[in-house]
C-alpha cells in the first residue's frame, strides 16, 4: 500500500502562487507515476499535472501549460505543484494521485491506484 498526503493548499488572490506538495509513504518503490487532479464543486475530477518518477518526464493538459509546473525529489518521496499566475476558474480541491504504470491513459483517474485525501485552493478576485 501507498499512502499519499497533500499539503500547502489556501486562499490567494488572482495573479498570485501557490505550491502543494505531496508527500508518499509505504511501498513507494512500486510506484513510477505521480499525478496531480483538481475537482471544483458539480464538477468532474481533471487531470492538471503527471510526471514519471524514474525519468521526470511531465505532462500537462493545455489549460494549465506554461502556469502550473510539477516536479519531484524521489529521495523525499514528495511531488510539488507549483502554480502561478492563478486564476478564480483553478479554485478547486487539488488531488495528488499514484499509479505503478499509466501509458498513455495518465489524464484519466481511473488509471491511479492511490489517492490523496485533497487540499483545497481558493483564488479570488
Amino acid at each position: 500500500q501507498v499512502q499519499l498526503v497533500e499539503s500547502g493548499g489556501g486562499l490567494v488572490q488572482a495573479g498570485d502562487s501557490l505550491r502543494l506538495s505531496c508527500a508518499a509513504s509505504g511501498r513507494t518503490v512500486t510506484i513510477n507515476y505521480m499525478g496531480w487532479f483538481r475537482q471544483a464543486p458539480g464538477k468532474e475530477r481533471e487531470f492538471v499535472a503527471g510526471i514519471t518518477r524514474s525519468t521526470g518526464s511531465t505532462d500537462y493538459p493545455d489549460s494549465v501549460k506554461g502556469r502550473f509546473t510539477i516536479s519531484r525529489d524521489n529521495a523525499k518521496n514528495t511531488v510539488y505543484l507549483q502554480m502561478n499566475s492563478l486564476k478564480p476558474e483553478d479554485t478547486a480541491t487539488y488531488y495528488c494521485a499514484a499509479a505503478s504504470w499509466v501509458g498513455f491513459s495518465y489524464t484519466s483517474s481511473s488509471s491511479y491506484n492511490y489517492w490523496g485525501q485533497g487540499t483545497q485552493v481558493t483564488v479570488s478576485s
